[in-house]
């Protein structure tokens, strides 16, 4: 499972360039599967999950070629409609090759998806929303069976403004007969990004980033050429680790617009920020402000993703915080762990009140989750003494060479595979 052990006191100052974002590749590589034809997508980040994907595109037939941080898919040789339920249960994320798989062949076997423990994430939106299409789905021993004889473009309103039902649809209509309007589309930037994918391709896709999509159904697509965005819940991360060790990190790559929510945030905890279009340079105060309340919400409100880095962050503050998680249940594993270490932090179902500490103590913890992870080692970076953190393969599903970037940066930061 592998472990990285941080040293912590030490002030992280320098450079870092933000790499392709994991949750805007992950739907663009599912829906290379779409049209039969070849897609070339640059500033692929090298992370567990990206790997994962590759492995179910070519479980399907397709030929999958990667240099560096480029990735070539030909869709054409597809041959198989089961998606290979070990790969499934390693990545949520998967289940969005329901809608692109019914696009291209009518018809994907699936098992229930894994990934992090980070409370249930019910796909019923989805299934919904695809039997609104005309696909028919059967449930049975852990799998899904689903076939269309052609999905029809229809108006589906979502009960909640979910990211991951926003992407299926989109991918599912992109060949429907039709016009498929989403209402209460999530609109976070990935979307975004995937709409630029697919109209890039030939697709007819509008409104990504509005509360409203709309997708003119298709017959063919062509090849395309696509650069993925940047990952803006890894520089956020980043960001908390300059505040956290009272640092000075210049963050490069990234779309400031898509930082606010977090900007703001760090501000409020005593953070100087200042930016240019593309690049910021946070500096982190010598004592961290309580913030009286975050609550985590849809885009574009404060991230479920960087959740777990701002408790890290307040668990060191001066005064007390409040944390209201409404996105995901069960996300809050990392405060116990955090406990462990000295921090003091109280969990009331859906809310954790942080009082902050003078300072946190190295100790053995164990990440539960991706998100969790990263505030672990955030804590070890400013704790007295030594931290471990055990099951970094949590980790490396959406940081690419975290330990690597820290120790650039100044940490006294190693991995033990």
């Amino acid at each position: 499972m592998g472990k990285i052990i941080v040293n912590g006191g030490n002030q992280l100052s320098g450079e870092v360039y933000i790499n392709g974002a994991k949750n805007a590749v992950l739907p663009i590589l599912a829906a290379t599967v779409i049209g039969n034809n070849e897609s070339t997508i640059f500033n692929v980040p090298d992370l567990r999950d990206v790997e994962v994907m590759e492995k179910i595109l070519l479980s399907l037939g397709c030929d999958v070629k990667r240099i560096d941080k480029m990735m070539w898919v030909d869709s054409k040789p597809l041959n198989s409609i089961r998606i290979p339920d070990e790969l499934v249960r390693e990545m949520r994320s998967s289940i969005i090759l329901m809608g692109a798989m019914l696009s291209r062949c009518g018809e994907v076997i699936i098992s229930y998806p894994g990934g992090c423990e980070i409370g249930p994430r019910p796909i019923d939106m989805h299934l919904k929303a695809l039997r609104e299409m005309g696909a028919e789905i059967e449930e049975s021993h852990g799998f899904l069976y689903c076939r269309t004889n052609g999905l029809k473009g229809c108006e589906i309103q979502l009960d909640y403004p979910s990211v991951g039902a926003t992407e299926n649809i989109m991918l599912a209509a992109v060949k429907a007969k039709g016009i498929t309007v989403i209402r209460n589309a999530a609109r976070e930037p990935e979307i975004i990004d995937l709409q630029s994918y697919l109209n890039k391709a030939g697709a007819k896709v509008n409104g990504a980033g509005t509360s409203i999509v709309i997708i003119e159904g298709v017959d063919e697509l062509v090849d395309v050429t696509h650069n993925t965005m940047p990952d803006r819940i890894v520089a956020g991360t980043y960001m908390a680790a300059s505040a956290i060790t009272q640092g000075e990190i210049v963050v490069k790559n990234i779309i400031i617009d898509h930082l606010q929510a977090i900007s703001a945030k760090l501000r409020e905890a005593g953070c100087l920020i200042y930016n240019d279009s593309n690049s910021l340079k946070i500096i982190g105060p010598k004592r961290i402000n309580s913030i009286e309340m975050i609550q985590t919400l849809p885009y574009p409100g404060f991230p479920t993703d960087m959740q777990a880095q701002i408790m890290a962050l307040l668990s060191i503050a001066n005064g007390t915080s409040i944390i209201s998680e409404t996105v995901f249940e069960n996300r809050f594993k990392h405060a116990e762990e955090l406990t462990r270490m000295g921090a003091n932090i109280k969990i009331f179902g859906k809310v954790a009140v942080i009082k902050g500490v003078k300072e946190l103590t190295g100790a053995k913890t164990t990440a539960k989750d991706l998100r969790g992870g990263a505030c672990l080692v955030l804590a070890g970076l400013v704790a007295k003494g030594t931290t471990e953190i055990e099951n970094v393969y949590h980790i490396n599903r959406g940081y690419e060479d975290f330990h690597i970037t820290l120790k650039e940066l100044g940490a006294d930061i190693k991995m033990i595979e």
